[in-house]
């Protein structure tokens, strides 16, 4: 699950982002916009009285919270990425499983190099997000309110000056903003007001999905806006507007009181623009859209969750499911920004990897009742276990042993 039931920095504990959760499903989970902008305050999001207490100490910030004051701080430009070509660049091969699970907050320094990762799925990413845009709950999928409208425009700016010089094959800076040479689209980032809502912008020239959160005057932070078209197991308006907190403990995320949100909140309020973070996580899908996973029910239903799904009997039919999110400070806005890139591959393909099938078994034996839970094992339990088991023991038998854990992860 993406981003998904709102995990927001769980760790390796392979949980997702915090941004929104399968509104019963679940990647931090670190983890997002609407041009006919709705009808929320323009005022910056405070909590009401005495239901939040602070993260931190106000005094400790030499500012009020929620009034950021604008950093001078420009983003390192990215060299090439050597080689790329949109018809021939594979998928970066995160396999972000160990033979042990833990709930942390499973963050990691990101190379400002690596901020975006674009590869030959890009068309397949893009002509699904411009199909969920025809549907007819389009405009519940992209939302800014007006107190992240700054920080949506910025992310704009970051992508304009990134993406020409990562992908110079790609993207092209222009007068009018940044025309993409393999599609023709021409980004207008110059008039106002805008043609179109600057975080749709921002999506429509990426892979990944996309997600701003704000700090309110109580110091919490909150869901303001997002391009959310591929999360598979969560909806944008089940969790915008929401501080961190309840955008987790709404989706049930597994030890977040316990072990999380302390930490989490206080993440948040310290973090520096020129301290970027990543991390991944990873879910089993039973079904095979990308966008959403119409196994825990239909999207527009009140009602989703793993509840709804058949079980699989089928193990060929499963797919695997990770997010790559990288967290960063805007230093105009203060805005932070959760970029939340899908892999997606058949569990049958996995399998055929050196070490593959015995790693998957011992991180998915590792999980404890909840994180099971909510990760929906219980649906594909006799389906993939004993799969995985029969390919591990076919690579010990064609002398594949099982290495110890890898130094590399998440590969």
């Amino acid at each position: 699950m993406p981003l998904i039931v709102s995990d927001v920095l769980v760790s390796d504990a392979n949980l997702p982002i915090p941004v929104g959760g399968l509104a019963a499903v679940g990647s931090l989970a670190l983890l997002i916009i609407f041009y006919t902008l709705r009808t929320f305050s323009q005022r910056r999001p405070v909590a009401p009285k005495g239901k939040l207490a602070p993260p931190v100490e106000e005094k400790k910030q030499g500012r009020k919270f929620g009034h950021w004051k604008p950093e001078n701080f420009k983003a390192p430009t990215p060299p090439p990425y050597p080689n790329w070509s949109v018809e021939t660049t594979k998928p970066l091969p995160y396999r972000p499983f160990k033979h042990n699970y833990f709930v942390t907050m499973g963050i990691r320094s990101m190379d400002w190099d690596n901020w975006i990762e674009l590869d030959n799925q890009w068309d397949h990413f893009h002509n699904r997000k411009l199909q969920r845009l025809q549907q007819e709950n389009a405009d519940e999928l992209y939302q800014v309110d007006p107190v992240a409208w700054d920080a949506a425009e910025e992310l704009v700016e970051c992508l304009e000056d990134y993406l020409p010089n990562r992908y110079p094959s790609m993207f092209v800076k222009t007068d009018h903003g940044i025309h993409n040479k393999h599609t023709g689209e021409d980004f207008d980032t110059v008039s106002r007001p805008w043609k179109e809502s600057p975080i749709l912008v921002a999506s429509k020239m990426i892979q990944d999905d996309l997600a701003i959160m704000i700090e309110g005057e109580d110091g919490h932070y909150y869901l303001k806006a997002g391009a959310i078209l591929l999360a598979g197991f969560w909806r944008l308006k089940d969790k915008i507007n929401l501080p961190l907190r309840e955008i987790h403990t709404s989706g049930d995320v597994p030890k977040y009181r316990e072990k999380l949100q302390t930490s989490m909140e206080k993440f948040f309020v310290k973090l520096r623009p020129e301290d970027p973070v990543v991390r991944n996580n990873y879910f089993i899908q039973t079904d095979d859209d990308l966008a959403w996973s119409h196994a825990i029910g239909p999207e527009t239903s009140d009602r989703i969750g793993w509840y709804t799904a058949n079980e699989v009997e089928d193990p060929e039919v499963l797919k695997f499911r990770s997010e790559r999110q990288s967290l960063r400070r805007l230093p105009r806005s203060g805005g932070i920004v959760f970029t939340i890139r899908t892999y997606f591959l058949p569990i049958k393909d996995m399998v055929q990897e050196p070490y593959v099938p015995g790693r998957l078994y011992d991180g998915i034996m590792a999980w404890d009742d909840d994180v099971a839970g909510y990760k929906g094992l219980e649906k594909y339990r006799d389906a993939l276990l004993p799969y995985l088991q029969k390919h591990h023991q076919r690579q010990l038998d064609e002398g594949i042993i099982q290495a110890p854990e890898k130094p590399n992860y998440p590969f």
